[in-house]
């Protein structure tokens, strides 16, 4: 029984640690091959520590789990608690400071750039009220978040959404859209298609622009149509009254 344990977890840890290293041969120009992401990539590091911690934590081994965790940090400068639930896939890029709280839920190929943090936003007092609350955000597959953004809270980022760099995500993002600033305000994408496919960093190729900008110009656009429409209906009226003071001359003559 327990020969067939250990070789089930050898086996399920093995092909989920072979298909995150494909992720980063797919996603990495710098990954010149498998033996590279295994040797050189803390980010993987991170990964074979929490596949085995989470394999721990569904057993019910928690104390063991948390520390193998805590190894994991202090090895990688990547925080991942064992109680998230992590897809295939899986790339963390650079890697140092992500932190990955204890109710996350992330997706097949999403992708973590350095200093990213998905975190809880209840205050600490009263904390064992919070146990077996989701508290942590989930992420859809194929999610990309820039460096140093926080996406905080029990909420929900949709499959392909993009996060930018800096960004502070508190409320839910649609899927294949962009959210950027602080606090994070979702920038529709031209082309929807194109919006699915993997971008570094979380960039699009309009670029990034800033939604709250984007409003200011929208609205002085409409302020300048309605000032030409204004102008017209003004020039129009002029020429009834106009054209109304002839007619009563001509009466009165």
């Amino acid at each position: 029984m327990e020969k067939r344990l250990e070789h089930n977890l050898g086996t399920m840890v093995f092909k989920t640690l072979r298909e995150d290293i494909d992720g980063y041969l797919e996603r990495d120009p710098a990954a010149r091959g498998a033996f590279e992401v295994i040797l050189c990539y803390p980010g993987f590091h991170a990964l074979i520590t929490y596949r085995l911690s989470h394999w721990l934590w569904q057993k019910r081994i928690f104390l063991i789990a948390r520390f193998l965790a805590h190894v994991g940090r202090i090895m990688t400068g990547i925080e991942i608690h064992p109680g998230a639930e992590i897809g295939k896939r899986f790339v963390i890029d650079h890697g140092f400071g992500v932190v990955v709280g204890e109710t996350s839920v992330i997706g097949d190929d999403v992708t973590l750039y350095h200093d990213v943090t998905l975190g809880g936003v209840a205050p600490s007092i009263d904390s064992q009220a919070q146990v077996g609350q989701k508290r942590h955000p989930t992420l859809g597959d194929g999610v990309i978040v820039g460096s140093g953004a926080q996406i905080l809270g029990p909420i929900s980022v949709g499959a392909h959404a993009r996060v930018g760099a800096n960004s502070v995500v508190t409320k839910d993002v649609p899927s294949s859209v962009t959210a950027v600033g602080v606090p994070a305000k979702v920038v529709m994408p031209k082309d929807k298609q194109k919006a699915r496919e993997f971008q570094a960093y979380a960039t699009t190729e309009e670029g990034c622009p800033d939604p709250v900008l984007q409003t200011i110009e929208n609205l002085r656009s409409q302020v300048t149509d309605l000032s030409a429409r204004i102008d017209e209906l003004e020039g129009r009226q002029q020429d009834i009254v106009a054209k109304v003071r002839e007619e009563n001359r001509s009466d009165v003559a």
